[in-house]
């Protein structure tokens, strides 16, 4: 019987989402309409929508929805920033991103998964830059961002990420700690002074790069 993965998102959104307290309506309805199906491998689209990370290949995973729900909602965006994206995976993330609006560059080190996730967005519509390269660098070229959000837990903020954050009101959501546990943090950055806010604890993959692990 083929699977009804319209009312599986719509779940996900009920059950994941909305009544663990993301309240952000753009929020909410982007990951209504993105379909996390076609961002996971055909053998686990099954569990796609299931309130858990997936294996991706190359040893990444796709975050679970809340996280990613969480991890948007605290950038804040309005429709129209510029926003950077460090660890691209399966494009899953970068997708929401562009469906509140927004102009989307994500960086990815693995060559494999970067072609692939530029191939699937392209495919689903969605209009995002991916660049191959070392993210815990950023894309200097194109700052300053408005927003930047890394998928991938850090040992500590990276230097040239927090360098390219726009001077009025950028914002950084990051996971930091050690490889097993990170907690997430935002930060945001007014002139030459950054606020630092902790967001709670979490677990993602290891952020490598020249700065990061």
């Amino acid at each position: 019987m083929a699977l009804d993965y319209d009312r599986m998102r719509a779940a996900m959104v009920e059950a994941q989402i909305r009544r663990r307290g993301i309240g952000d309506p753009r929020v909410l309805a982007a990951l209504a309409r993105v379909p996390r199906h076609e961002f996971v491998p055909e053998n686990l689209r099954a569990m796609a929508y299931d309130d858990t990370p997936l294996p991706i290949g190359g040893g990444q995973t796709i975050s679970q929805p809340y996280m990613v729900a969480l991890m948007t909602e605290a950038l804040g965006l309005q429709g129209g920033e510029k926003v950077l994206e460090v660890g691209t995976g399966s494009g899953y993330q970068a997708a929401v991103l562009a469906e509140l609006g927004c102009h989307v560059i994500s960086v990815e080190r693995d060559p494999d998964l970067a072609e692939q996730a530029a191939r699937r967005l392209e495919r689903l519509g969605y209009d995002v830059r991916v660049v191959v390269g070392d993210g815990t660098l950023g894309v200097p070229e194109e700052a300053p961002f408005q927003a930047i959000l890394v998928t991938a837990g850090a040992p500590r903020v990276p230097p040239s990420l927090e360098a390219q954050l726009h001077p009025e009101g950028g914002v950084l959501v990051i996971p930091v700690g050690d490889r097993g546990v990170q907690e997430l943090l935002r930060l945001t950055r007014w002139g030459g002074r950054v606020l630092r806010e902790g967001l709670g604890g979490c677990r993602f993959v290891p952020l490598v790069g020249k700065e990061g692990w």
